[in-house]
């Protein structure tokens, strides 16, 4: 099977608005990454996932795309937008683009067009119809907005203002492929492809996720931009299978490099899928799921537990009290020596948490305010609601990165858009550097594991049975075995095996493991060459 340079590489993604601010406005900019290029060399990186940097009005903090060629003036030029460009491929990183394509801005010039009349050439760029059906917006309501000016509804999976494009207009597929390929010719190593399960959507038959058509839109763009070049290309797929999966990743059918799936994040949420109520973790639940997706064949997975739509890991399921460093460094090394291409979010290497949000005036983001509105109104507590938020809400993955213990944790010299987690005296990178037991070096390490050793890219994956709340498996690679052990729990647990241990990989207590029988220590994590 072919190698590709992703599948050892680990992404970092950058939420540019939370990264590093250079130009005092208190939101990071482009210039702030190429400045912090060299903390990402250093972490042994080899490509950024960068958040969308595209003009946009920010109804849904760059997601909500008017322009695909321009730079949004609070991040910098396009002039700056090169710099990061050449500065990273000098570093050996490539960057990957979020690709915005189920959706626009209602800024865009294609919708403004579309609403000047019905019989307008952008019309059919987006889904227009007389009367609504019962679809509803991820963003809580109906998905249809009637327009004014021309009397029909428009349609808007997320917010009002990104209306939904109509993939089934071949001149929309032209529109996108043309735009892809601009930025393939800048140099870019790939796209993080936004909700594009959606694409292929069936509207009057109310089928959003995994249309019919959807597979054929992506082996055609794979086609005529992609997919003779070796770029990374990773599909949001919130509703996909290990079969889904397959459809996507199969190299044969010339789709995509991979997708993200969610459904070790979706674990913890009750039946009715309602994030705001979800519970805690379920280890036996998380090893099935894991143990089913490790079996991928055909295809490549995405490993992550972070992202700028979900909770810190190290508080959502973790301990980020008395154990933040040990759960946080158990979490990596569970992760990041299975097979797939992993991804860090900003701040996640060095245990960055959860803000303790106290009131709604502290929140940005407009899926947790709708959702709060709507709570209210069914007689919701205010404490109840914001409970929720505190652990699920988006905004906890958007406050500011957290360099220094200077003021504003050295993200801005200026009041930051969003305020600082108040931690960050004592989490933050200047430190984690110092200390030589800190997270940030045992991601440093599990990063450089994977980009020396095969074992870690292509080894088998075998789970093992254990106590309920130890996850332990073992990868084989050419008559090899490693063994990895994380105890997922603030109590002590049993592990017992009967492997001869060679030698230790990594861990993240100072103990030497002597024996494979032993009472595990909370959220104790390690790796081990065994026969």
């Amino acid at each position: 099977m072919k190698q590709h340079w992703w599948q050892k590489t680990v992404v970092y993604q950058i939420y540019p608005r939370s990264f590093k601010d250079t130009n005092r406005d208190g939101v990071g900019d482009i210039q702030g990454i190429i400045e912090k290029l060299d903390y990402l060399s250093d972490l042994g990186i080899g490509a950024i996932w960068l958040s969308p940097v595209y003009q946009s009005p920010m109804d849904d903090n760059g997601y909500d795309i008017s322009d695909y060629r321009a730079i949004a003036d609070i991040f910098g030029t396009m002039e700056d937008m090169d710099l990061l460009l050449d500065a990273a491929n000098k570093k050996g990183i490539k960057i990957i683009m979020d690709l915005v394509v189920n959706h626009t801005s209602d800024e865009h010039q294609w919708f403004v067009e579309a609403g000047k009349s019905k019989d307008n050439k952008y019309r059919d760029y987006y889904i227009w119809r007389d009367e609504p059906n019962a679809l509803t917006s991820i963003f809580s309501g109906s998905a249809w907005q009637f327009d004014e000016k021309t009397g029909q509804y428009y349609l808007h999976i997320f917010s009002k203002r990104q209306p939904d494009l109509n993939w089934e207009n071949p001149k929309v597929h032209e529109e996108v492929y043309d735009m892809m390929n601009y930025w393939i010719d800048k140099g870019i190593g790939g796209f993080r492809m936004d909700v594009i399960d959606l694409i292929g959507k069936e509207v009057d038959q109310q089928i959003t996720g995994n249309g019919p058509k959807l597979h054929d839109y992506l082996h055609e763009m794979n086609q005529a931009t992609f997919g003779k070049k070796d770029l990374l290309t990773v599909g949001e797929t919130w509703g996909a299978t290990p079969e889904v999966a397959a459809l996507y990743s199969d190299p044969k059918r010339e789709e995509l490099s991979m997708v993200f799936q969610f459904e070790h994040i979706t674990s913890s949420y009750p039946e009715n899928g309602d994030k705001w109520f979800a519970g805690e973790m379920n280890v036996p639940k998380l090893k099935a799921i894991f143990e089913k997706w490790q079996g991928l064949k055909n295809g490549w997975n995405s490993l992550f537990w972070d992202n700028h739509d979900l909770p810190r890991i190290v508080s959502n399921w973790g301990n980020d009290k008395e154990y933040r460093v040990q759960s946080a460094k158990a979490f990596a090394i569970l992760l990041h020596l299975m097979k797939g291409t992993p991804y860090i979010y900003q701040g996640e290497e060095i245990g960055m948490t959860n803000y303790p949000f106290q009131s709604a005036n502290e929140l940005n983001d407009i899926e947790s305010l709708n959702m709060r509105q709507e709570r209210l109104a069914q007689g919701h507590s205010e404490e109840e609601i914001m409970t929720s938020i505190r652990k699920v809400g988006r905004d906890n993955a958007r406050t500011p990165m957290q360099w220094s213990d200077q003021e504003n944790a050295g993200f801005s010299d200026v009041k930051p858009w969003l305020a600082v987690n108040p931690n960050y005296h004592e989490v933050n990178v200047e430190s984690a550097i110092a200390d030589k037991n800190s997270i940030y070096y045992t991601y440093r390490k599990l990063i450089s594991l994977r980009r020396m050793n095969d074992w870690v890219v292509h080894g088998e994956f075998e789970l093992i049975e254990t106590a309920d709340e130890v996850f332990a498996y073992v990868r084989k690679f050419e008559g090899k075995k490693y063994l990895v052990v994380v105890n997922l729990s603030d109590e002590i647990n049993p592990f017992s095996s009967g492997f001869v241990i060679k030698h230790e990989i990594i861990q993240n207590y100072e103990n030497k493991i002597e024996e494979l029988n032993l009472q595990l220590k909370p959220w104790q994590a390690f790796a081990l060459e065994v026969e």
